[in-house]
């Protein structure tokens, strides 16, 4: 893969894949923000793919391989199943708005790449021109996480944070170690499956799982 391929296409995994977090504000329907978060694992995959392939890493690759299976497909049809037995269909009310939320992402962006530009400037390269981005879906993610009522809305926030620190990861490093990215995929599946837990008891005891009215029952 020459040079000048392998900085096009990288761009554009990363292009998508910041996207991706932006159409998490966007959306309300719960069932699309979780296609929209399995669209941005295949991205992480194939980021980390093109790096493994540039750089002839096939550790990475396999690495990149294994993400992709467990961001795009495994969690995403757990928190399916999640929404189905919760019943849940929308995002009630969120702390901010979509339209400042969409603002708060593009002042979070233009944050990321203003902190990334002195690593950028001391090893230029296409991967870590990109850098900004992991950092940009990692500010997203948390504003997401502390600004959504529903309990699928948060880990989706949290699951957006994670993709955002192994972007990073990725893109600074070239990736890491495959016993280091197990254990962060073990973490992950246990926090889906509690989540999935969680949501269907809240369900069944009080008919609802918006964290707002769960602290009014609980006040």
């Amino acid at each position: 893969m020459s040079s000048g391929l392998f900085a096009q296409l990288l761009d554009l995994a990363c292009g998508v894949f910041l996207i991706a977090a932006v159409l998490v504000l966007w959306y309300r329907e719960l069932s699309a923000i979780v296609r929209v978060f399995a669209m941005q694992g295949v991205t992480l995959g194939v980021i980390g793919l093109l790096l493994g392939l540039h750089e002839h890493r096939w550790g990475l690759v396999g690495v990149a391989v294994g993400v992709g299976v467990l961001r795009a497909g495994v969690l995403p049809h757990l928190m399916r199943r999640s929404l189905t037995a919760a019943g849940q269909t929308r995002e009630s009310q969120p702390l901010v708005n979509v339209a400042a939320s969409l603002l708060t992402a593009a002042a979070l962006t233009l944050l990321a790449y203003a902190a990334a530009r002195p690593l950028v400037r001391l090893a230029p390269s296409p991967a870590t021109r990109a850098l900004p981005v992991g950092l940009a879906v990692v500010l997203i993610g948390f504003f997401v996480l502390v600004t959504r009522r529903r309990a699928v809305s948060q880990v989706v926030g949290f699951l957006l944070l994670d993709n955002g620190i192994t972007a990073t990861a990725f893109l600074a490093t070239s990736g890491v170690p495959l016993i280091v990215e197990l254990g962060v995929a073990l973490d992950l599946l246990l926090a889906v499956l509690v989540l999935q837990l969680l949501t269907l008891r809240m369900r069944v005891a009080f008919g609802d799982t918006d964290l707002d009215d769960l602290r009014e029952l609980h006040d």
